[in-house]
């Protein structure tokens, strides 16, 4: 395929968003026309898992097809972001926007990076206006253009929409791919419109059950238990940035651009409102969990008279699976790396049949936590002493009953153990390998290196 004939490609990504906050996704509580009407229009994935279930790992994976034990990213990264420490995390590995931009795309960011020095563009994106940290407040928040700190008057959501609109706008002649790349919904769950935050007082939030306090939630998140007004808020950061996904999609029809772009709407990881007694997502408890509404995120690709529409599918698919199926539905050649984990699900976006994806079992880490998970069963190491979790997923789709130390499931624990180690023994990089560090959920400090290695890298628990 010639260069000039290449679809766009507008990739958004949302921060902190559950797998069940989105109407599309089952929940009748939550606003979000145009989140469904992409979905409406695309493929929705039931079964979208990260490869870690925090922002900075997550992102990582996305980018480069690796997993934290092969890019070193094993927590959100808490310094390097900014001068005078600024480091760049990803350098050395490629991403696909390396390869799209080999291709002839202009590729462009508007939003969160997350992956360290936000204020140098990075891996081949020629438009950078980015977050210069992985979190803001949502009013007057500063940005990163042209090397400096801008402080952007406004609503946050709609500040990133604007710029994105304009990037779409001004490369409207050739082939482009956008990052966008929304603060919504992670803290602070204030400073959102009163109109939309109001809207919700009424809501009894049955799909967020304040369940009485996990045992092991992180105490600093617990005064949200219970809280309407944090409900609300969150309730309200999505349907706010809903609305900016409403004018993206109105847009590209305006310019005359929707059957030639790929839309993919995602998040980086998954969130707990309540559920399970926490708030939070992988480090909203310690230790730090695999839950399923941490480690699974919402999914949707659309491409108007090139796939399905108003599909929704089952198939385990993760992010390390992400980058060689972006590059297959471009007609890209694959970035050629045995030591790559993920593999193209593109005959799942075109409801084809695929023997090869039928038996998929899915990986997850986050620091010493490892999980493998297959349709029936989910199965969590904590190395190197525990707890270890089981779940059956068939009879027990909420995980209420841990049965690792059940007699009764001793070889399935013998299996799945088995094949936990296999795959990661493949795949693990010695040096990068997140068994071996001490990962609290609290933060990446620095890059891992020849110069940085071991504890000094990751910020200590409480306690």
């Amino acid at each position: 395929m010639a260069a000039t004939n290449r679809p766009n490609v507008v990739f958004i990504l949302t921060d902190d968003q559950g797998p069940w906050a989105a109407g599309c996704c089952g929940n009748p509580e939550m606003r979000t026309p145009n989140i469904d009407r992409l979905a409406a229009r695309g493929v929705r994935f039931e079964n979208f898992f990260c490869t870690s279930p925090v922002c900075s790992p997550a992102r990582a994976s996305l980018m480069t097809g690796r997993i934290p034990s092969q890019h070193g990213v094993h927590d959100w990264i808490r310094g390097g972001n900014v001068p005078p420490d600024a480091a760049k995390y990803l350098e050395g590995l490629t991403c696909y926007t390396d390869v799209l931009a080999e291709n002839g795309y202009v590729c462009g960011l508007s939003g969160k990076w997350h992956l360290g020095d936000s204020m140098t563009p990075q891996h081949s994106f020629s438009h950078w206006f980015a977050l210069p940290r992985g979190s803001s407040q949502y009013n007057d928040a500063e940005m990163m253009r042209d090397g400096q700190v801008q402080v952007m008057p406004g609503y946050l959501s709609d500040v990133l929409t604007d710029d994105a609109l304009e990037f779409m706008e001004q490369n409207r002649g050739r082939p482009f791919y956008l990052s966008l790349h929304y603060n919504a919904p992670h803290a602070p769950w204030t400073g959102h419109a009163q109109e939309i935050v109001d809207s919700y007082d009424d809501c009894p939030f049955k799909s967020c059950p304040q369940e009485a306090a996990h045992a092991n939630a992180v105490s600093q998140m617990r005064v949200h238990l219970g809280n309407r007004e944090s409900l609300k808020g969150y309730f309200a950061a999505v349907t706010a940035m809903d609305l900016n996904v409403g004018r993206v999609l109105d847009r590209l029809d305006e310019l005359g651009l929707r059957e030639n772009t790929l839309v993919v709407f995602t998040s980086d990881n998954g969130y707990s409102c309540g559920h399970h007694g926490f708030w939070g997502k992988g480090n909203g408890t310690f230790p730090l969990n695999m839950y399923e509404n941490s480690v699974k995120v919402p999914f949707i690709v659309s491409h108007p008279g090139h796939l399905p529409q108003g599909v929704v599918t089952p198939a385990l698919v993760s992010q390390y699976d992400f980058m060689p199926t972006l590059l297959d539905c471009l007609e890209l050649p694959p970035v050629q790396d045995e030591t790559l984990p993920g593999a193209s699900f593109l005959s799942v976006l075109k409801g084809e049949t695929d023997e090869a994806r039928e038996e998929v079992v899915v990986y997850d880490e986050y620091g010493p936590v490892r999980m493998i998970r297959t349709q029936e069963w989910k199965y969590v190491h904590r190395y190197p002493y525990g707890p270890h979790e089981l779940y059956d997923l068939v009879k027990d789709a909420g995980e209420r009953e841990n049965r690792a130390d059940d007699e009764s499931c001793r070889s399935v624990v013998t299996e799945l153990r088995t094949r936990l180690c296999r795959w990661f023994e493949r795949y693990v990089v010695a040096g990068l390998d997140g068994v071996k560090y001490p990962v609290t959920g609290k933060g990446q400090l620095k890059k891992i290196g020849p110069e940085h290695t071991g504890e000094e890298c990751f910020q200590p628990s409480e306690g």
